[in-house]
């Protein structure tokens, strides 16, 4: 990772939020139907005065690098196991220089400061090795199609 990269809650670059919601919504949203008005309202949730939701953005002065979200629910037949880590993107061009790793810190260490035991983060099945290859231990695999992880605190 480049040294000038900071890691903002989007509370505190709140301009950013245009490019995080197109960002998001194309990667995951957009090929369902779900307009980009909907996945910005969602967003805006995050400028709230909670820990969950939150969003977090990796970025160089003004050039948005990434993002990652801190949200109560992520899997619908999960609704006990909150909060999640949930949509990490990041900029083709600024891939494979630890940015996506030190966004899922930023957003687990928010959740542990806020007073939450454990961390969630659902994953495809590709990339499960990633995860687990940063800390994150399988809690259970194949529910809706994605791999279960949990973080503990401690």
């Amino acid at each position: 990772m480049t040294s000038p990269c900071r890691m903002s809650d989007l509370r505190e670059v709140p301009a950013f939020a245009a490019v995080v919601a197109e960002r998001v919504w194309r990667a995951w949203w957009e090929a369902k139907g779900v307009p980009l008005a909907a996945l910005r309202a969602r967003l805006d949730e995050s400028f709230g005065p909670g820990v969950v939701p939150s969003t977090f953005v990796a970025h160089e002065q003004d050039r948005f690098l990434g993002c990652v979200a801190l949200i109560a629910a992520d899997v619908d037949l999960r609704p006990a196991l909150t909060p999640w880590v949930a949509a990490l993107w990041v900029e083709p061009d600024a891939r494979r220089q630890g940015i996506g790793a030190a966004l899922v810190v930023r957003a687990t260490e928010a959740a542990f400061a806020a007073g939450h035991e454990c961390v969630y983060l659902a994953a495809e099945e590709r990339r499960a090795s990633y995860y687990a290859g940063r800390g994150w231990t399988l809690l259970e695999p194949d529910v809706e199609g994605l791999e279960i992880f949990v973080r503990r605190n401690g």
